[in-house]
Parts: structure tokens; sequence; C-alpha cells
């Protein structure tokens, strides 16, 4: 999700969390109150920073969570996931994303126009 939709979205944010420490994975890091912020990249060229919404450890290995929501700007967050999936590939680390109800044609659309196989995380 991009920062402009992140406080409306705040709660769905933390029912993420929830849900990943349920399933096992440690050392969150999620732009919360009580998380670690994960590392800010750059955008070379503009001042668009790019920031995932969560990242977490499972086995030992890295996992990165977008939270796909229906958003004003898709062209921003198709950057945004095609920089993590890059990203992701190259440390040999995991990118997922996870959306609700509402969401999933939408999410799974970005994901098509990206040409992503992923198999979203769907919470209700």
């Amino acid at each position: 999700m991009i920062t402009a939709d992140k406080k409306e979205n705040f709660e769905f944010l933390k029912e993420s969390i929830t849900y990943l420490e349920n399933k096992g994975f440690d050392n969150i890091q999620a732009d919360v109150e009580g998380y670690v912020t994960p590392k800010s990249y750059l955008k070379k060229g503009s001042d668009i920073t790019i920031t995932p919404d969560i990242i977490a450890e499972k086995a030992g290995r890295k996992h990165y969570f977008e939270i796909g929501l229906k958003s004003e700007e898709p062209t921003l967050l198709k950057s945004k996931w095609r920089f993590l999936d890059v990203l992701t590939r190259m440390r040999d680390d995991r990118f997922k994303v996870i959306t609700r109800r509402g969401h999933y044609k939408f999410t799974q659309d970005m994901l098509d126009d990206l040409n992503l196989d992923k198999e979203p995380i769907k919470l209700s």
C-alpha cells in the first residue's frame, strides 16, 4: 500500500501483523508503533521513497509482505510491487501480497498486469 493509503487502512495492517505472528513469523518490521520501521529505498531521480509494508522472518528467510487494497494511485503501487519483487528475487527472499474481501479482484488484476505469478493471502 502506498503512503497515502496507510492512515485509512491502519487497522488492516495491524490485522495482517497479527496473522503473521500466528503463522510463526518473527523479527517483524512494520511502520506501526511497537515495531521497527523497515528500511526505505529512495527512487533515483525523484523524491519517492519505497518502504515495504511488512518484513518478517521465518525459517531463516526474509519475507516481504505488501497490503493489496484498492488505491487511488495504482501506477505508483505497481512500481512499488515491481521493485520489491525484483529486490526479493535478487536476495533470494520471498515477496507476498496480503489482501481482504472486496479487494481480491483489484489485487489479482494488479498481479496479472505485472506478470507476477503469485497467489495473494486472503484475510476476511
